[in-house]
């Protein structure tokens, strides 16, 4: 019976995120802030881009080391993690590279988002 119930819940809760994400009013301060994180990841690219090469030297090599001070902060729409180290949150937002360029971010997605 509870299996039941938490799927019927579940069910329920999908349909009213779906309607709630299809508004247009909805999709378009969506829209908003998609483009504010690409120009605010534009914006501090200069200053964060060396955190980039970092992680990314970090990889190549398998420095676990490096790799074990980088944030744990993700963005789920980007899918992407932060490349900064852990800790930057009180004095810069989360930043990363997509395929589309750099973004910035404020608040973290869970692992499996």
């Amino acid at each position: 019976m509870a299996g039941h119930v938490r799927r019927r819940a579940w069910a329920e809760a999908e349909e009213v995120f779906g309607v709630v994400l299809a508004d247009p009013e909805v999709r378009r301060i969506g829209a908003l802030v998609e483009a504010e994180e690409m120009r605010s990841g534009v914006e501090l690219r200069d200053e964060f881009q060396t955190f980039q090469d970092r992680y990314e030297e970090a990889v190549r090599t398998g420095d676990v080391a490096v790799l074990a001070r980088i944030c744990p902060g993700k963005h789920g729409r980007w899918g992407r993690a932060c490349v900064l180290t852990s800790g930057h949150e009180g004095r810069a937002p989360h930043w990363g590279v997509t395929s589309g360029g750099p973004v910035a971010w404020i608040g973290s997605a869970p692992d499996d988002d």
